[in-house]
């Protein structure tokens, strides 16, 4: 139900607004101060704010402009002594609407409706952009999450260049966008280069673009990545595996803010800031005659190394739920949790592939798992090879042969199959004790019958 939070000193007015507001079935609040107004404001889920302009301890126009500090509720300004000005003011400071006493019935009621309307469309708008948003928030308090952190808040202000190290999946992208995000080139384009993914006979027309005929594909003019990052912040992922003549490019336009299109010969200024990241030890590369020293030193201005998983379990647990409650709004299903002992579990794995290896677990557990992920289920699932590494320990047959994957010809197939393979082996670990299975399992157990006679399971 919609909430409506009233605010005025005088008790006529609130108890008319109460009456007319509840008739069209809206839940009705008020207060007789903004002190008050403001604390409810805080606590409460309200939709819509009525509040007065001329009051005693805190006026409107005050409740108005603390309120807009930490909500986007849409405030509706009323008073007895409207001017121009006053509904100018309360514009300038956030108000949808400003009405006059005495209030028009069916004004009031068409300015709630198209109020309400409005904050509907601000909420949905923020979900969408949290969802297809790519900056998403870094999780973890461990020491070296928080020094990063506390880095991005002090670098990226700046135009202090930033080569961010660490190992592939660890984040490195995530910090590039939060250097990009907190800095005052935030309203200009973020433009990201995989240097890895660019063939080296195509990297300099991808980073300075070419013109029509500079070879025999350029059917026509192309604008690169430093043109298009005009203004904003280029950012050169795994700029390790760059060939060493787009290196010597890459580093004249550090120096003199120009590039030249291939097959071009004008001069073209660019103000481009330049944020590199790296999986490989750069200063073995320049040992080894893979990385010129001079750009080395061009971009490490700064020097952020994102720390493994491995170096950093104790963020496991809030990585792991906060990636549970995304994935599993992602399939529109409940939230599933995961057990201590199956949080354990996962902060013992060897994590090679970090984050991404371990988003990819958490969405496979809520895949295969029932309501709570636990420890048994994080040794069967966790890896692809789980269903084969538990029948070997308990000595099956398959197992002296290997696991065969090509016997499912769908992913509903593997599921059942691994499904009715864990089921079996927890109603032979319990001697077939249906009751005491179905607590193991978090089931109830007519949901374990219907499963043992899903699969035509049977007591050997």
């Amino acid at each position: 139900m919609t909430t409506v939070l009233i605010i005025d000193d005088e008790r006529p007015i609130r108890s008319s607004l109460r009456d007319i507001l509840e008739y069209e079935d809206y839940k009705v609040l008020d207060v007789d101060n903004g002190e008050d107004g403001l604390k409810i404001l805080k606590k409460e889920k309200i939709d819509l704010v009525l509040c007065d302009i001329k009051m005693n301890k805190m006026d409107g126009m005050e409740v108005l402009s603390t309120a807009k500090e930490f909500s986007d509720v849409p405030f509706i300004m009323v008073s007895g002594h409207g001017t121009i000005e006053t509904a100018v003011e309360a514009a300038r400071k956030g108000a949808f609407d400003f009405l006059e006493k005495p209030l028009d019935l069916n004004r009031l009621l068409i300015t709630v409706r198209n109020a309400l309307e409005k904050g509907s469309l601000v909420k949905e708008t923020k979900v969408l952009k949290r969802k297809f948003s790519k900056t998403k928030e870094i999780l973890g308090s461990s020491s070296g999450i928080s020094l990063i952190k506390d880095t991005i808040d002090k670098v990226a202000p700046t135009e202090a260049r930033v080569l961010i190290t660490g190992a592939n999946g660890a984040g490195k992208e995530l910090v590039a966008r939060w250097l990009h995000e907190k800095s005052m080139r935030a309203a200009s384009p973020l433009i990201e280069v995989n240097c890895a993914a660019i063939p080296s006979e195509l990297i300099e027309s991808e980073l300075f673009g070419h013109e029509k005929g500079s070879f025999t594909s350029a059917v026509k003019q192309r604008i690169g990545k430093f043109e298009q990052a005009n203004g904003g912040t280029l950012f050169l992922d795994e700029i390790g595996d760059m060939s060493l003549s787009a290196q010597a490019k890459v580093l004249r336009a550090l120096q003199e803010n120009k590039i030249t299109r291939v097959g071009g010969e004008k001069e073209i200024d660019v103000n481009v800031r330049v944020i590199a990241a790296t999986n490989k030890n750069l200063l073995q590369e320049i040992e080894d005659g893979n990385f010129r020293m001079d750009l080395y030193h061009r971009l490490s201005v700064i020097l952020i190394h994102v720390p493994s998983l491995t170096e950093r379990k104790d963020d496991i647990p809030t990585l792991a739920t906060a990636f549970c409650e995304e994935i599993c709004a992602e399939y529109s299903m409940p939230v599933k949790t995961i057990t201590p002992d199956g949080m354990k579990a996962l902060q013992a794995l060897p994590w090679t592939g970090n984050i991404r290896e371990l988003r990819n677990m958490i969405e496979r557990l809520i895949i295969l798992c029932d309501k709570k992920i636990t420890e048994n289920d994080v040794r069967m699932f966790a890896n692809p090879e789980g269903v084969s590494q538990s029948q070997k320990s308990n000595g099956s047959s398959d197992a002296k042969e290997g696991f065969d994957f090509e016997q499912f010809t769908s992913f509903q197939d593997f599921k059942d199959f691994s499904e009715c393979e864990f089921i079996k082996y927890k109603l032979e670990k319990n001697n077939w004790n249906v009751s005491k299975t179905a607590d193991d399992l978090d089931i109830q157990r007519s949901h374990l019958y219907s499963k043992i006679e899903k699969f035509g399971l049977k007591r050997d």
